[in-house]
């Protein structure tokens, strides 16, 4: 099984050559293109979503492919700039793409999906949160929550299984993504009965935050909202426990990997914080098994729910493209918004919006371990 790569092929010549090669093999061949960062400060995301991708692929291809035709994939490093994305967007258009997957975080990714209406390509993201990716625009889809539909799921479990009256938000003002999962919570919360005693922020570059928690501290909450990416949260969970506050943490899936940063020795920092995530690595349904088991076995580590999320979206295009009535862009996206599957990350079908429908995990950490609370709408 040969995978094309970024760079240093001869499909990546660009040009009318390399265009009319690519559009001829579609005759035999899908041409798939990835888009997400590889390098730079969330080289993680993206290097993890693709492994998922590759799994799934390779076992396509194995199984003798869609319809007879192998997946011709190959994907790009947009650094998550959103200007690397679209300059990888406008070659692999240029080269004839079926379908793109990418990019893998949001700004990037609402970058390529309002360019890319004139294309009429279909777009799928694992993992672009921002609402505004797929809103008026048939050709993009999404595999994750959105930013707002975490932040709702979030406040339903606070006021539902946690019985919470009382809760505080600690959010980076900078961040789209940590401002869609608060603002959606607040909403939520308030509907719900829970007071919000406290919204305090800071910027993108702050790594002390005792002046916020502090405040926070003087209205004895009982749950404190914290929507950003793991490296902070571990760096806020430590400043909750030195502050000595007694409240317990919830945040969205930027959490997925904290345990990976906390220091050793320090794991029980983590005790008592709630996260919603797109799949349980533990889960005992078969096609998560199978999914954990294969990945161990080719990159000998566990997977995240990144990989799951990149996994189930090759498989998303895959029913879709055995359903198309052919391969234009116009009827590979009518099939997907009649697209159902079983996923590693739960079940799933799409809402109007292109938005997928199905459950989330809840999970917690105890004793240095993710463990699943509960699952929930």
């Amino acid at each position: 099984m040969i995978f094309f790569t970024a760079c240093g092929t001869s499909n990546n010549a660009g040009g009318a050559n390399s265009s009319e090669q690519n559009k001829e093999a579609s005759a035999d061949e899908i041409i798939i293109r990835g888009i997400g960062p590889k390098t730079g400060a969330v080289a993680i995301y993206g290097n993890t979503t693709d492994k998922g991708i590759q799994l799934a692929i390779e076992e396509i291809n194995e199984a003798g492919g869609i319809n007879g035709k192998k997946i011709n994939y190959e994907s790009g490093d947009d650094k998550g700039d959103s200007t690397e994305a679209m300059n990888l967007y406008s070659r692999y258009v240029e080269e004839g793409a079926n379908a793109i997957i990418g990019a893998v975080t949001s700004k990037p990714t609402l970058a390529i999906a309002e360019n890319s209406a004139e294309d009429n390509i279909p777009i799928l993201t694992p993992t672009g949160t921002m609402l505004s990716i797929t809103e008026g625009k048939p050709n993009v889809f999404r595999v994750c929550f959105t930013d707002p539909g975490q932040g709702q799921t979030l406040a339903n479990f606070a006021a539902g299984k946690m019985n919470v009256k009382t809760a505080a938000i600690l959010r980076n003002t900078s961040s789209d993504y940590s401002n869609g999962v608060a603002d959606a919570f607040i909403k939520q919360a308030e509907s719900k009965g829970i007071k919000i005693v406290a919204d305090e922020g800071y910027g993108a570059t702050d790594k002390d935050f005792k002046v916020q928690l502090t405040n926070i501290k003087g209205q004895n909450p009982e749950v404190i909202l914290v929507p950003d990416y793991y490296e902070n949260d571990v760096v806020i969970a430590k400043q909750v426990s030195d502050l000595g506050i007694d409240a317990k943490i919830l945040g969205p899936d930027g959490w997925d990997g904290v345990l990976s940063v906390v220091a050793k020795g320090d794991e029980k920092i983590l005790e008592n914080c709630y996260f919603t995530n797109h799949y349980f690595v533990d889960d005992q349904k078969d096609v998560v098994k199978n999914f954990v088991e294969n990945y161990r076995k080719k990159y000998n580590e566990d997977p995240s729910s990144f990989s799951a999320l990149g996994y189930d979206a090759v498989y998303i295009y895959k029913s879709a493209f055995e359903n198309a009535k052919s391969l234009s862009h116009e009827d590979v996206i009518e099939a997907m918004k009649k697209v159902t599957i079983d996923g590693v990350t739960g079940s799933l079908k799409f809402d109007e919006n292109n938005n997928p429908i199905k459950t989330s995990a809840i999970l917690t950490i105890k004793d240095g371990k993710y463990v699943l609370d509960s699952f929930a709408e």
